[in-house]
């Protein structure tokens, strides 16, 4: 199958400072891919570049096969969403309508297949029940929610989310990566940066480690997440679990 996205030679420098180097990689639809990395290794810098919203030094960036400054803002909008960081809601508006603008490239939030997108992504996310509710209201968690909801209305073939496990609990922890796992299986092709090594080596289908913003390891999380990576990336010895057939990385002491 061909990749949904390619990335080829991307560097980006902010002064003398390199946050991304020679970076390659691919996803493609079906993947659930953890982007892992210590604090400052490049994670956000790179899904930014991948929206076009950081322009890189050198390198090159693919979406269906075309560089992403050859696709209009409101096509690539159709097929690409990203989920930023902090899930920020600037609007005084109630959790439906919030969810809707994720509707703004197909301009249909008021027609019934866009009113169908956004009642599934609002039931996905448990949201129904506070749809109405103004989203200017609701706990950082249930905003986390409402803006995954939005990204998920658009009903895109690329999903990138920033840390989107942010401020949730470890229930709704749990039906997130649950959520990204089965719109990968449904076609998709999903990135999200995460820091829980466990739900990373659980959920994920691929894993793409990144320092200095250069990658370290890209495949599948059983032969990536081992000993030796991680006490070089993250400083840290783990404890690898197994329980009910699924593997279980814990955080356990500092190396140094």
């Amino acid at each position: 199958m061909k990749p949904l996205m390619q990335v080829r030679g991307l560097s980006l420098k902010l002064g003398e400072r390199r946050l991304i180097d020679g970076l390659d990689m691919d996803l493609s639809g079906g993947e659930l891919l953890g982007i892992l990395g210590p604090n400052g290794a490049g994670k956000t810098s790179l899904l930014r570049c991948l929206i076009g919203a950081r322009q890189a030094q050198q390198g090159r960036v693919e979406l269906g096969g075309r560089a992403l400054s050859e696709w209009r803002p409101q096509a690539r909008a159709q097929r690409l969403a990203y989920l930023a960081q902090g899930h920020q809601v600037h609007w005084p508006l109630p959790v439906r309508e919030v969810v809707a603008l994720g509707r703004l490239p197909h301009g249909d939030a008021h027609r019934p297949r866009g009113q169908a997108a956004v009642q599934a992504a609002l039931q996905e996310l448990g949201l129904l029940g506070m749809a109405e509710d103004s989203a200017q209201c609701l706990s950082g968690g249930e905003r986390a929610r409402v803006m995954l909801a939005r990204a998920l209305a658009t009903e895109p073939e690329v999903l990138l989310a920033d840390e989107p496990l942010a401020a949730l609990d470890p229930a709704h922890q749990l039906h997130i990566m649950g959520l990204l796992r089965a719109q990968a299986q449904a076609g998709r092709a999903v990135a999200l940066v995460l820091h829980d090594l466990g739900l990373a080596a659980r959920f994920c289908t691929r894993v793409l480690v990144l320092q200095g913003g250069r990658v370290q390891a890209d495949g599948p999380p059983a032969q990536v997440l081992d000993a030796a990576l991680l006490a070089r990336s993250y400083g840290v010895q783990v404890l690898d679990l197994q329980h009910e057939g699924e593997r279980c990385l814990l955080p356990w002491r500092l190396t140094a």
